[in-house]
């Protein structure tokens, strides 16, 4: 049985105003080169002094810059700042040597101050479009901690290598709910546990979109909201687990602000590295394994490698779902031990990832939950999923792959359990992963709710939803999860 929930009226409010995301010692430098380009219109008796303060502000920092390093986002401000200098400088100089001051006609200074000045803001412009991601901090009422680990599973050859002795290896790094830390302590690292591994998984997802690396290089500069190997949390009993699988290219890290919140909720996440499938990924040896997906451009070809990749996936998923469950149990030896509750396990995904966490739903029964991030449903339909599931997909619209609607509803339609398709106004794809928080605000690319609001949407969505299905928190759940979108509620029907 399918039904339609109208919206709620109390929705979200989209957050609109962002900053301009520079570090202080790149906002000094922008006073003190606005000053040197206009120092040659303000009255002879200012115009030393001004220029020499503006020095003393602008030469600092910018030495400082550059023992840190700057950013690209800087160059167009240094650039309009040497243009500038010169004739900023002239009369000082002149003054010195006892020459008669030289300033150019009005008519001749102010096309190059303009132009100067036009360079100058197009820094903090380039800021703003890509900035270092701030990562929103969580609401629950745990910290968060995290921890990186790798599993080989001695069962499974590894399929995208021609070594018959190779063994499929995953990385996957868990977040979980943990003690708070002292005042100071050194957040984890964004994209990695170094910042070498940061910028290697970073200049790879740039290629993997056809980017050029230093456009984001920000991201590599962040640290998120949690603490590596922080200790476990006391109190909370044992933690539900929430298994998580990236879009294609994508990486274990590109939902950490999402999986941060749901942590400080009290949830285990677990996000996988697929190797060969991501863009990169750094194992335990240092060796680094890029991506070998690529597709064809040929529909049927593409639909056929992608139900092939999927399938991976999918093992990786119910892999890694074992290991935790011998985790739990002590098997495997590590903090967590007697803190998981693998008895109520949720499987999630973004995109290629909602595809591999349908399939691993079908196939695995241990899943007691499913929640599919805008991913079109590759492989097959069959068997039927049997748990609940919630689907969150971006604005439909004329250009929207028109096989991905059809394929979804199918999909929810034949589950013997309640599903939801959640389709939350203002978003794109990239809405639903960490791309708002330093891509630049296009609503084609990352949506329109804007930086602070994507990822509390999606956190209050599926958080909703595995607090009903894995919690059994009372509560009308249709009701909830309208008040952000259009909902479609998909019950099962009493004649199957």
């Amino acid at each position: 049985m399918w039904q339609r929930v109208p919206r709620a009226e109390h929705g979200p409010v989209t957050e609109n105003l962002m900053g301009l995301h520079m570090s202080l010692l790149e906002v000094l430098v922008l006073p003190g080169a606005i000053a040197l380009v206009m120092a040659r219109w303000l009255p002879p008796a200012l115009r030393p002094r001004v220029t020499i303060a503006a020095a003393a502000v602008f030469v600092p920092s910018m030495i400082a810059l550059s023992i840190a390093g700057i950013r690209w986002q800087l160059l167009p401000v240094l650039a309009g700042t040497v243009l500038a200098l010169p004739f900023a400088l002239s009369p000082l100089l002149r003054r010195h040597t006892g020459r008669p001051a030289w300033r150019a006609r009005w008519w001749l200074a102010l096309p190059g101050s303009v132009a100067c000045v036009g360079l100058i803001a197009t820094g903090p412009v380039a800021a703003w479009a890509f900035p270092v991601p701030e990562f929103p901090e969580p609401s629950g009422r745990f910290a968060v901690g995290t921890r990186v680990v790798q599993w080989t599973d001695p069962r499974r050859p590894e399929t995208f290598t021609a070594d018959r002795h190779d063994r499929r290896t995953v990385v996957v790094q868990l977040w979980y709910p943990a003690q708070k830390s002292p005042a100071g302590t050194q957040r984890a690292q964004y994209l990695g546990r170094t910042e070498h591994e940061a910028r290697t998984v970073s200049d790879a997802l740039a290629r993997v979109v056809g980017l050029p690396g230093v456009l984001v290089d920000g991201i590599p500069r962040a640290h998120t909201r949690s603490v590596f190997n922080a200790p476990v949390a006391d109190g909370g009993g044992r933690f539900p687990v929430v298994l998580f699988s990236p879009g294609s290219g994508g990486v274990r890290t590109q939902n950490t602000a999402w999986a941060e919140e749901l942590a400080s909720h009290g949830y285990l996440v677990a996000a996988l590295d697929h190797p060969y499938d991501s863009a990169a990924v750094v194992l335990s040896d240092g060796r680094t394994v890029h991506t070998k997906t690529t597709s064809t451009g040929d529909r049927d070809k593409d639909n056929k490698l992608a139900a092939h990749w999927t399938t991976v996936r999918r093992a990786d998923l119910s892999f890694v779902l074992t290991q935790l469950d011998r985790l739990g149990g002590g098997e495997i030896a590590g903090p967590l031990t007697g803190r998981l509750d693998t008895g109520r396990a949720a499987v999630t995904g973004h995109s290629m990832g909602g595809a591999a966490a349908l399939q691993a739903a079908r196939q695995d029964r241990r899943f007691d939950a499913i929640i599919d991030l805008d991913g079109y449903p590759h492989g097959p339909t069959s068997p039927a999923l049997h748990r609940p599931a919630l689907a969150l997909t971006q604005a439909i619209t004329p250009a929207t792959d028109p096989h991905y609607l059809p394929r979804l509803t199918q999909t929810l339609k034949l589950n013997t359990a309640t599903s939801y398709r959640l389709t939350l106004p203002g978003a794109a794809h990239l809405t639903f992963m960490d791309g708002p928080l330093y891509l630049p605000p296009v609503p084609s690319i990352v949506g329109s709710l804007g930086r602070t609001e994507s990822p509390r949407v999606v956190a209050k969505t599926t958080l909703a939803f595995l607090d009903a299905t894995l919690r059994d928190k009372p509560g009308d759940l249709a009701h909830v999860l309208s008040a952000y979108g259009d909902l479609s509620v998909y019950r099962p029907s009493t004649h199957r």
